[in-house]
């Protein structure tokens, strides 16, 4: 959400935006007039609006002074000017109700506008109109590697094919998409045995890391929320069609993001308190409206998943460092599963409706020859934090400011099982536990299909 106060003082501030946005340079001339039509049209309803308050205060104060002109004249003996007092009073108490009936509507005409409007990239993300112009921001473990070089994981070198995780999986006997459909239609997946525990232990895994090293809060929080707290976090209204409903009040959350970053909604936070850092494990669900024939095979891209998420509530001053940090902490337990992953700096055309900035980091599946996303992180600024009023006062006693916040996946727990089966297969089929995992997984070295 944007101040329109702003948007009022530096209107080609949000044009420019929209323009990046729209891919900078690359951007077509119809997004240009578009962007400028826009911000043009929001600065017209805050005029009406502006001038619709000052004209209903006009208004009232003139019932209210003509409310006490009338006792003035009857004690006067005036009877004539008290009833012509008394007849604009009548008029008034039937007028005010109109102007403030089209001021709401003005009123919710631009706070729908304004809601419609993605953040404000950041000034050092880079321009551009989709994921070919994302930058390389690194490339690790294999640094040395040339740009575009395809990786190999630096534990092993193939001397077979590698396959997709579901062909281990169902070879395994341990992924069955086919009774999933049965249960529940298409992108769901039943995981059986050592493959349902070993996705079971990789959320642990995260969740436990994330907590004892690196110092976020574990949460347990509902995964029905209402629509508020959709809207504060910019999935209402913008991406309804992507949401699951749940009953007439609530939503299925897409991502822990929802209940975590609305922790502080509507409320005012001391700077001593800051940052506050979440984590939780939780089932995300997504309709995924706009996927139809992508990644149909497989868990890359499902209905219901579970995710780790982190979540940062900080001070303005301290989000650019709290977003390198979470990027860190992401790296942290993929370096510890020795998955090969590179991280891309998104650019402009490719970040999330809320993000101010996003970090993604990509994982490398052998099986598919190609990196897939598994972790974004990004600051939102004070974007979502305006959505909430979820605000801090500063200890220097200022008044109070709204907070930034900060999320990224620490990590996508189905997707890391996909990165574990295709980086640690073997010819024989089975797959090799990760060292970080075997503490989870009662000691067991390897999964191999039942005798």
């Amino acid at each position: 959400m944007h101040d329109i106060k702003w948007i009022r003082e530096e209107p080609e501030g949000l044009v420019r935006a929209l323009v990046r946005r729209a891919g900078g340079e690359k951007a077509s001339q119809e997004a240009k007039a578009q962007a400028k039509a826009l911000v043009d049209s929001l600065i017209d309803l805050d005029e009406r609006r502006r001038t619709g308050i000052a004209k209903l205060e006009e208004l009232q104060a003139r019932r209210n002074a003509a409310s006490k002109e009338i006792g003035a004249a009857k004690k006067a003996g005036d009877e004539a000017k008290a009833a012509a007092l008394m007849a604009e009073v009548a008029g008034l108490k039937d007028s005010i109700p109109d102007f403030e009936s089209d001021l709401k509507r003005i009123e919710q005409e631009l706070n729908a506008s304004l809601a419609g409007i993605p953040n404000v990239p950041l000034d050092d993300v880079p321009d551009g109109a989709d994921e070919h112009d994302n930058v390389s921001y690194e490339l690790l473990p294999r640094p040395d590697l040339p740009s575009g070089e395809v990786p190999v994981p630096m534990w092993r070198d193939y001397i077979f094919k590698p396959e997709q995780h579901f062909e281990i999986g169902e070879a395994l006997g341990l992924m069955d998409f086919e009774t999933a459909a049965k249960l529940s239609g298409a992108r769901f997946v039943v995981l059986k045995s050592q493959l349902a525990r070993l996705e079971r232990a990789i959320g642990q895994f995260f969740l436990d890391t994330h907590t004892t090293e690196h110092g976020y809060m574990e949460v347990a929080p509902p995964i029905l929320v209402k629509d508020e707290a959709m809207f504060g976090t910019a999935q209402l209204p913008k991406f309804r069609d992507d949401q699951f409903r749940a009953g007439e009040e609530h939503w299925l959350i897409p991502t822990a993001e929802v209940p975590l970053t609305n922790l502080v909604r509507e409320s005012i936070l001391a700077e001593e308190e800051l940052p506050l850092r979440f984590t939780a494990l939780t089932p995300c669900f997504r309709a995924e409206a706009g996927a139809a024939g992508r990644d149909t095979r497989g868990m890359i891209r499902q209905h219901q998943f579970n995710k780790v998420e982190m979540v940062s509530i900080t001070t303005p001053e301290q989000s650019p460092f709290e977003q390198e940090r979470m990027l860190a902490c992401a790296q942290a337990v993929l370096k510890k599963l020795g998955l090969h992953y590179r991280v891309q700096t998104l650019c402009t055309g490719d970040m999330g409706f809320a993000s101010a900035k996003t970090y993604d980091i990509e994982v490398w599946l052998p099986g598919q020859n190609a990196y897939r996303e598994i972790s974004s992180c990004s600051t939102c600024t004070d974007f979502q934090a305006r959505r909430m009023n979820a605000r801090y006062r500063p200890s220097g006693g200022k008044g109070p400011r709204f907070v930034h916040t900060l999320n990224g996946s620490g990590v996508a727990v189905g997707r890391a099982l996909v990165a574990v089966l295709e980086t640690y297969q073997n010819a024989d089929g089975s797959v090799a536990i990760p060292d970080a995992l075997k503490p989870y997984m009662g000691g067991l070295n390897r999964i191999e299909k039942a005798a």
